[in-house]
């Protein structure tokens, strides 16, 4: 049975969302779509209620653009439908993806899954690759897997239920983009897999509808040096522990 997908669209976009409607038809795959939020339209009250400043300043390297905080609020309202609805778990769409791969065949992965998941990885940011350590095998010729850091983007995640309502306590106040948020496992209490090979990939034939906000050069570089060293350490451990319990926990459910 499939699970719900929920698809990320612009208003302005319906170039888009007519290009994704018809390559998820192709896979007989129905979708619900969620009205992204155009950041440029936020008023500067709507911005705070959720946007820091104290915490971009504390977390991150720049200031986030409107573009980057619209893209937040938009994954946010997808978390609310996955947090409130009956499934187990989701899929969340951004929509510039093009399917690679058998979705049959994913989602067959993803319930042959004998333990509890929180966020899996189903794309990654600009189709890039990352050190696996650790692999585990669903299907044939599918993988669950551990990277040694997340993977960036948020084009294709799964998102369990559970999961989903974790993200919206942990980042109801945010400061950096989503998906280096749900990177920083420690702080948001959910662990984050990869299905390889990927079902999804970006389709980088579009231009990115998110502008970032530049920063002052200097200031920008040893801020992100910085924060690139405390949470390469964080991350480390994270994994380290994480580690451990998946492998009790796929020893525990004989999967």
């Amino acid at each position: 049975m499939q699970p719900p997908i929920y698809l990320i669209n612009l208003d302005k976009s319906p170039d888009r969302l007519q290009t994704c409607s018809q390559r998820l038809a192709e896979h007989s795959l129905s979708f619900i779509r969620v009205p992204g939020v155009l950041g440029a339209a936020l008023s500067q009250q709507e911005i705070a209620a959720h946007y820091s400043s104290e915490l971009n300043q504390q977390n991150y390297h720049r200031p986030l653009s409107s573009g980057e905080i619209g893209c937040y609020l938009s994954h946010r309202k997808a978390w609310e439908k996955i947090a409130h609805g009956k499934a187990p778990y989701a899929i969340v769409l951004e929509d510039d993806i093009k399917i690679v791969g058998s979705l049959a065949d994913t989602v067959q992965a993803l319930d042959n899954i004998s333990f509890e998941w929180d966020v899996i990885k189903l794309a990654a940011y600009r189709n890039r690759t990352r050190r696996v350590v650790f692999r585990h095998s669903l299907v044939e010729g599918i993988e669950l897997v551990l990277h040694n850091k997340p993977m960036s983007g948020g084009a294709a995640t799964a998102i369990s239920k559970f999961a989903a309502k974790k993200l919206l306590t942990a980042t109801e106040q945010f400061g950096r983009p989503v998906d280096v948020d749900i990177q920083c496992c420690w702080e948001t209490g959910t662990n984050v897999l990869s299905l390889l090979p990927y079902p999804f990939a970006q389709d980088l034939s579009y231009e990115s509808t998110i502008k970032t906000t530049p920063a002052k050069m200097k200031s920008h570089f040893f801020q992100r040096k910085k924060n690139q060293l405390m949470d390469g350490l964080k991350n480390k451990k994270f994994t380290s522990d994480y580690l451990t319990s998946l492998r009790a926990a796929i020893s525990k459910s004989g999967g």
